[in-house]
């Protein structure tokens, strides 16, 4: 985590120099444009005037420039204008004085369209620190390690300029078991939002205070149904809102795993090279449907040993579609990456995801890689709670 944060900050700062540089070199065309308009009018008939071109150098400026850089050029075009009067007649010509207000108004102009389109993208900018510092809040990084967990996530927005949209994943450390929840909101971008917050708030705290992950599900689906209650009754799709979402729960100490689907697509377990859907023979129906009890959310067990990879995935990643409308074979692929690890595993599926998409998907995307290593002989009456030391330990 400390390594990206020292690259985005890397990013940010090179980003004014590489603007600076950009803008010092292109300022060399409006310079020669003045240059070139001059000598030519020179060379001309006294019958051509070819100073009113100069008005291209701080037009031209303005696309590149600040107001500051784009006032310069504009002075420097009317300081020309006016050497081609004084040398071409006089300043006192009732053509030159009108060239030389012409272009004092229009650089004039220039510089106030700079002035409100610097103000403009300087707005823009807060807004978005604003919103990117408010999404990353909601959609906080997960850890890399947790117990005898190997983690790495992915998340591809389908809107532009937005960090995370409809879909969602979190994990919460419960004494010696860790629970994982990855969900995907009936719709996409910043307006899925709310119920994605909705559901993240109430899984970081129930998932602490339910026993089995069937009575985890009642809760959040209660959480979920209660926040729908609140839609005007005018909404026509208030009743189409709902989330799927996956549940899991893996102990520390037990390759034995549960699941619990609601609407959402199996998770594929790697392991020996082998890529396996984990599926349930009774999922549930999409979280805040019908506020469905307990007894509606069947568990499906599984084995999940040291040196076994979970993948789990959102729609966004298995209906990318490409060229020819041919949804992403995400086992297909996997499949060629069943020796990586759970981050390379996730950089594959990223880049190969938008590759296949041709860089633009039509639906967010959220990709989470679980590898489980062997957990160290503890003794009987060690406590289960999860210390600094067993995060940072890399063997597990």
């Amino acid at each position: 985590m400390v390594h990206i944060g020292k690259v985005n900050l890397g990013q940010r700062l090179a980003h004014p120099r590489q603007l600076w540089q950009s803008s010092h070199a292109l300022v060399a065309i409006p310079l020669v444009l003045i240059v070139a308009i001059i000598l030519a009018d020179l060379r001309s008939p006294e019958s051509v005037h070819l100073g009113p071109l100069l008005v291209v150098a701080p037009a031209i400026t303005a696309s590149f420039g600040g107001y500051r850089l784009t006032g310069l050029i504009g002075a420097l075009a009317v300081g020309a204008q006016v050497l081609l009067a004084v040398l071409q007649g006089g300043v006192d010509t009732t053509n030159h004085i009108s060239q030389i207000i012409a272009l004092t108004i229009l650089s004039v102009f220039a510089v106030i369209v700079c002035l409100v389109r610097d103000r403009r993208t300087a707005e823009l900018a807060q807004v978005r620190s604003v919103s990117e510092a408010a999404q990353r809040a909601l959609l906080r990084p997960l850890p890399d390690r947790l117990g005898p967990l190997h983690i790495a996530s992915s998340y591809l927005a389908a809107e532009k300029e937005a960090c995370i949209g409809g879909d969602l994943y979190a994990v919460a450390r419960t004494g010696d078991r860790t629970r994982v929840i990855v969900g995907d909101v009936r719709g996409k971008g910043l307006a899925a939002i709310g119920e994605a917050a909705t559901l993240l708030g109430s899984f970081q705290e129930a998932a602490h205070h339910h026993p089995t992950l069937p009575a985890l599900a009642e809760a959040l689906d209660r959480s979920v149904c209660r926040y729908l209650t609140g839609f005007p009754q005018s909404d026509e799709e208030a009743q189409e809102h709902f989330i799927t979402a996956l549940l899991l729960e893996i102990p520390d100490h037990s390759p034995v795993s549960q699941v619990v689907h609601c609407g959402h697509p199996p998770p594929f377990l790697i392991r020996h090279d082998q890529v396996t859907p984990v599926t349930s023979p009774c999922p549930a129906p999409p979280l805040g449907m019908s506020g469905l009890g307990p007894e509606t959310y069947d568990t499906h067990t599984f084995s999940f040993h040291a040196g076994d990879t979970l993948l789990l995935y959102t729609d966004g990643v298995v209906e990318a579609r490409d060229s020819s409308k041919a949804f992403y074979p995400l086992q297909e692929r996997v499949a060629e990456w069943t020796q990586n690890s759970p981050r390379t595993l996730v950089q594959c599926v990223e880049k190969d995801l938008l590759a296949h998409a041709d860089g633009a998907l039509s639906d967010d995307a959220a990709i989470l890689a679980i590898q489980r290593t062997p957990v160290p002989h503890t003794r009987l009456h060690a406590t289960p709670l999860v210390h600094s030391a067993d995060l940072d330990d890399p063997t597990g």
